[in-house]
């Protein structure tokens, strides 16, 4: 996926790019940022996925939570916004994505926290993002691949988050593919 917009157009400011060591309290982060987000919105919210580097224990990361909360409906989503904005996430609408609602968190000082990735129940995107977050976990030396070139792309663009994921884009995209038929195996045999 690309981001090859200015940011006014995507209507968000990139942030600053730091890969930390893993952090074992990203895990409790996100859990307890999910129950917020349950309790938020109530029966629309079917699931929150806990995906991205800081979901793979072991692996070094931007110490950014991302989640995808799973809604029944974002059409009711939509209409719980201000509820969302009401827990200091700014809104960004689909950003770059068709289906999906996208959310920042960031604190008082600047730095950003948590990335929301809102889709409805049954989107395509939710599995490709669980299976690459899982084909990680399973595939240790696959993970240490992805931790280098995120090192690497980290140092091209350490002021421009979106140019960083830019950067990086290539070789995700080729896990991915690896990652779903891994996936899909996996879903069978179970």
């Amino acid at each position: 996926m690309s981001y090859k917009f200015s940011a006014e157009e995507a209507g968000i400011t990139p942030h600053h790019v730091e890969i930390e060591t893993y952090n074992p309290d990203w895990q409790k982060m996100a859990q307890e940022i999910s129950v917020q987000l349950k309790n938020s919105l109530g029966e629309n919210c079917n699931a929150v996925e806990h995906i991205g580097s800081t979901s793979v224990p072991g692996l070094a990361a931007k110490p950014v939570i991302d989640l995808i909360p799973i809604v029944n409906s974002l059409v009711l989503l939509d209409d719980q916004r201000k509820q969302i904005e009401e827990l200091g996430y700014k809104w960004h609408g689909e950003f770059g994505i068709k289906g999906r609602r996208f959310c920042t968190y960031t604190n008082p000082a600047g730095k950003r926290l948590i990335h929301l990735h809102f889709f409805e129940k049954g989107f395509e995107a939710i599995t490709r993002h669980l299976a690459f977050r899982d084909y990680l976990k399973a595939h240790a030396a696959i993970a240490r691949a992805y931790e280098a070139e995120k090192r690497r792309a980290a140092q091209l663009h350490r002021n421009d988050s979106l140019a960083y994921n830019d950067e990086k884009a290539a070789w995700v995209k080729q896990h991915e593919k690896e990652a779903l038929s891994w996936y899909q195996r996996q879903q069978r045999t179970v």
